[in-house]
């Protein structure tokens, strides 16, 4: 075995961001992905991000790496009768459609289960299959304001339009691509052992919900509804940035053991066993003295200088860096976490690798994002054996698009 997932079939439904999110985790690590897209029309995330060569864009080149790309017309008969030849061909059916629009169009995981008892059946949405919302729609920002995460993120105090901001990237949208990775992991698993497929319903609201777990968790014992607080973290203090005389510092003194280091490296030891300081719970109390106090401090000094002294000492210490200087971080050049790709329309560019490092079956890319429908006649050769009479003839009743007119295009 070189890649872990191998021999594992992923009819992906999918697209937008979470469910891809999640079919390209699955095809790194050896999971064989086709990529089945509307005909006619294709995943709306192809014309998202930065524009490159060929027609593509940045956004989709960089999520679709290791999948084969098939346009079939699901509304067609021919179309939904090779839907589920497929589904008789593989482990795992990804989907992130509105709440029951497989069911109108006679693909719902029942009639699947009928074809294939071992099939399992991914559906990714905004507030899962059940509940009064469950007929919404939902893109990540919606999530993001709905389950709380809005609420807690952007500087303290002012309007909730000044105040409240979304989430850098689209962190519903993700956590609900790796939730999916996850929950058809589990359901493998028990496939492994029983030989029987099942649904798993995986709700972007829910996975919000997870990490605002502890949040959640501290309203439901005091009462008090958290709010943003910029940088800082109300569970544990010194955590936030701090400006310096030449940039701005993150600093994280997650324990009594790295505060009573911490004060002295900085020069400060009466700090150490001040009454108002001496355990976080005083710390988060008199947070308002505390804090313009360090300010104060870190101000005396440059960036540079304060993170050699606070690093050497063993207190965690970064910097805010920009995604240019990411991209030329030396951790990420040594730890080969962009990844060079050749592009066959794009040409030669970088892709931020696979995450999890496994020892002995390492992750891998070996291909790149496809064209719509690149891949749709060696599929239904190569997955379903047909043969090119049959081909030809899907072609004639508009079941897949005819290459010789796209190619015209």
């Amino acid at each position: 075995m070189k890649l872990p997932l191998e021999g594992i079939k992923v009819l992906d439904l999918t697209h937008a961001l979470a469910g891809p999110f999640c079919s390209t985790m699955l095809a790194d690590y050896g999971a064989e992905v086709i990529k089945l897209e509307a005909f006619g029309a294709g995943d709306i995330a192809r014309s998202w991000g930065a524009p490159l060569a060929g027609g593509e864009t940045a956004y989709f080149a960089a999520l679709h790496r290791n999948k084969k790309g098939i346009e079939i017309n699901l509304k067609h008969e021919r179309g939904k009768a090779i839907f589920f030849d497929f589904i008789k061909r593989c482990d795992i059916v990804l989907e992130n459609f509105r709440v029951g629009t497989l069911k109108k169009l006679g693909l719902d995981y029942e009639k699947a289960k009928a074809v294939n008892p071992g099939i399992i059946y991914c559906s990714i949405s905004g507030f899962g299959q059940t509940g009064p919302y469950k007929d919404r729609a939902a893109l990540d920002l919606i999530l993001q304001a709905e389950s709380g995460m809005i609420s807690v993120t952007g500087t303290p105090g002012g309007d909730s339009v000044g105040s409240n901001v979304r989430c850098g990237v689209s962190i519903a949208d993700l956590t609900a691509g790796m939730n999916a990775a996850f929950g058809v992991m589990a359901a493998l698993r028990v496939k492994e052992k029983t030989g029987k497929g099942q649904t798993v319903d995986v709700s972007m609201m829910e996975g919000q919900m997870a990490l605002l777990n502890t949040m959640i968790g501290n309203y439901l014992a005091d009462g008090l509804i958290p709010e943003p607080m910029g940088t800082a973290y109300n569970s544990l203090l010194p955590y936030q940035t701090f400006r310096t005389k030449t940039k701005d510092l993150a600093l994280a003194v997650g324990s009594e053991k790295l505060w009573k280091i911490f004060c002295p490296v900085i020069g400060h030891p009466e700090l150490t066993d001040d009454p108002r300081y001496k355990t976080n719970p005083l710390r988060r109390k008199h947070r308002d003295t505390l804090l313009p106090r360090l300010q104060e401090i870190f101000l005396e000094r440059g960036y540079d200088e304060w993170a050699e002294l606070l690093v050497k000492n063993g207190i965690p210490v970064g910097a805010i860096n920009n995604i240019a200087q990411v991209c030329e971080h030396p951790q990420v050049k040594a730890r080969g976490s962009l990844v060079d790709i050749d592009h066959p329309k794009i040409g030669k560019t970088k892709i931020v690798g696979p995450v999890a490092k496994l020892s002995e079956t390492p992750a891998s890319i070996r291909s790149m994002s496809p064209s719509l429908g690149q891949h749709t006649e060696e599929v239904l050769r190569e997955v379903l054996g047909m043969n090119e009479q049959d081909i030809a003839q899907l072609r004639t009743e508009g079941v897949i698009a005819d290459k010789s007119q796209k190619q015209a295009k």
